[in-house]
């Protein structure tokens, strides 16, 4: 049985979940911000030497160039090193999901990197818009699961630059945490909008349903 205080510590937590996620998308913009992205004049992006060391650029030309070269090389997710009590190294390879990762990388990212730069910048901001002022919240969080899968499947866990692998894990399972509570979150725009929309909803119209589940 919940006890008085349940209810208001379930908000939030709930709440700073979802503002937190849209503030942690937030801060990722301003280093790849249109019409550059970030990346060098000719867009040239990283790639790796004969000896496999990271020629690096900028922005996001960097950092998908860095997918693109750690997608050729094993990548180990949900590591545990049980070496110093005689157990074995535990993980799972995702190497298959990074190479095609990598394979949809340099084949239709790259030569429209113009195009995929609005596309990923306009993602994020739409899921900071979203998430932290609350306003289609099902919706936002279901981009911010597809754009934090990928990180997750492209970065999580490589060694250079050492990208700390529970930092992409925790992403997508936040935002499926928002997407399946956002009608339970309130302390946004959705919380003033929903009544409004209920009454289409209820009467059957398409667009209301639609409007009222993506809240």
């Amino acid at each position: 049985m919940l006890s008085r205080l349940d209810m208001p510590l379930q908000k939030i937590a709930l709440v700073l979940g979802r503002m937190l996620l849209g503030l942690l998308f937030f801060t990722q913009l301003w280093w790849k911000t249109p019409p550059s992205f970030g990346c060098p004049a000719d867009f040239a992006f990283t790639t790796a030497d004969a000896g496999g060391k990271l020629l690096r650029t900028s922005g996001l030309c960097d950092w998908i160039g860095i997918e693109s070269v750690w997608s050729t090389r094993p990548h180990p997710v949900f590591v545990s090193d049980l070496r110093s009590v005689g157990g074995p190294m535990i993980s799972i390879d995702i190497g298959p999901l990074s190479r095609g990762n990598g394979l949809f990388i340099d084949n239709v990212v790259k030569p429209n990197i113009r195009v995929f730069g609005f596309m990923v910048w306009g993602m994020e901001a739409f899921i900071f818009v979203s998430l932290f002022f609350g306003i289609f919240t099902r919706l936002g969080a279901l981009v911010a699961i597809f754009q934090s899968l990928q990180l997750w499947v492209g970065l999580a866990g490589i060694g250079s630059p050492s990208e700390w692998e529970w930092s992409y894990n925790w992403m997508p399972v936040l935002a499926l945490l928002v997407f399946a509570f956002a009608p339970m979150i309130g302390f946004g725009v959705d919380a003033l909008l929903r009544p409004r929309v209920k009454p289409l909803a209820d009467k059957g119209s398409l667009v209301g349903r639609a409007l009222y589940w993506l809240m």
